[in-house]
């Protein structure tokens, strides 16, 4: 553990730097616990140029507890399309929810009760305590961890248990709590824009003398990580039926990826299959009993890499001039209609090019 003058000397050098550098952001300098709230939750899965954006629409629909809550979660699912990891939205309507219903719309003031919250983790309870309510609880996220583990030459994997316990302590440690909202914004903004995950301008960092991944040549190699896992291939086989001006969708219900997000119909495969191979198969003949079909187009494979596992995605676009029994249970909807569906990204780059 550090000494109490490293303390003194890391708090004040940061605030110093950030006071200097720190980029003018829509959710910074306000004390707001909703807005601060959002703006976490969206910077957990995204950069801030990519962000901002979705940030700004999302407040402007949804600008307080009380709006979120009384919002439809597929409204909310809606509004969060395209940013990834829908169960923090779905996580966002729950909390929102709850606020109401236990703290009577009131975001509550209180660590213990924050992280209580559906989807708020320690990270997030941190911000939310020490950015709204000045309460001495260090951040620390993927640029704290990076900072830290350079300054101090922890060489330890950081997905380690041990050694993200060893991080947030010396990160409680040197929080400094009579400013500690402004230390957290701090070294977070730091480890953003000077400590860089890769080829940090080490020549420019106030820290460079006494940190030890620069004195000793080891910018490169810290922090260290484990090997990660290979990903899980799946293989997407997507119907769009077009009738007219109108296609089928359906809702995917089941604990997935995705979860009540629109889609196709759609047959899935453990290993890519030829065209002759997907109209072979059962599901795509129940699709398309007792009615004609002309075949459109058949997209290349999309690849769509997820956190975890990567989705093999192939579209194909067939017109109808009837329907069926099995189509009848989709959800049908015109082309104009579709953007009141939430859906994936991976859905959504396929109709941009179809329908523009």
């Amino acid at each position: 553990m550090p000494e109490l003058q490293d303390n003194v000397f890391i708090s004040d050098t940061l605030i110093h730097w950030y006071t200097t550098n720190k980029r003018p952001l829509p959710w910074r300098d306000t004390t707001d616990p909703y807005v601060i709230w959002v703006s976490e939750i969206i910077l957990q899965q995204t950069r801030v140029v990519q962000g901002t954006d979705y940030f700004l629409r999302f407040i402007q629909r949804f600008p307080d507890v009380i709006t979120l809550a009384n919002a439809s979660e597929e409204e909310v699912l809606n509004y969060w399309q395209g940013l990834g990891y829908y169960s923090r939205a779905r996580n966002l309507h729950a909390a929102a929810e709850e606020i109401i219903k236990i703290h009577a719309g009131k975001f509550p003031n209180q660590y213990e009760l924050i992280v209580a919250l559906p989807g708020i983790g320690t990270y997030t309870a941190a911000a939310i305590a020490s950015f709204a309510f000045r309460l001495p609880f260090a951040v620390v996220d993927g640029n704290v961890f990076r900072f830290l583990t350079r300054y101090f030459g922890i060489d330890t994997p950081i997905d380690e248990a041990k050694t993200r316990k060893q991080v947030t302590e010396l990160a409680t440690f040197l929080l400094n709590i009579n400013q500690p909202d402004i230390h957290n914004q701090a070294i977070m903004e730091f480890g953003a824009l000077q400590c860089t995950p890769f080829s940090p301008d080490c020549t420019k960092c106030p820290f460079a003398i006494s940190c030890f991944a620069n004195t000793n040549h080891v910018v490169a190699e810290l922090p260290k990580k484990q090997k990660k896992t290979q990903p899980q291939h799946r293989y997407f086989y997507y119907f769009c039926f077009v009738q007219n001006n109108s296609t089928y969708l359906q809702k995917r219900i089941t604990k997935d990826i995705w979860h009540n997000l629109y889609e196709f119909p759609l047959f899935e495969s453990t290993q890519s299959l030829s065209l002759d191979q997907v109209l072979e198969e059962d599901f795509f003949k129940k699709l398309t009993d007792s009615i004609s079909f002309t075949i459109l187009d058949v997209s290349p494979m999309i690849k769509h890499v997820l956190s975890h596992q990567i989705i093999n995605a192939t579209f194909l676009t067939l017109k109808i001039s009837d329907d069926n029994d099995t189509l009848n249970h989709f959800v049908h909807s015109t082309f104009d209609n579709l953007s009141r569906f939430p859906i994936s990204r991976l859905t959504e780059k396929f109709l941009q090019k179809i329908i523009h």
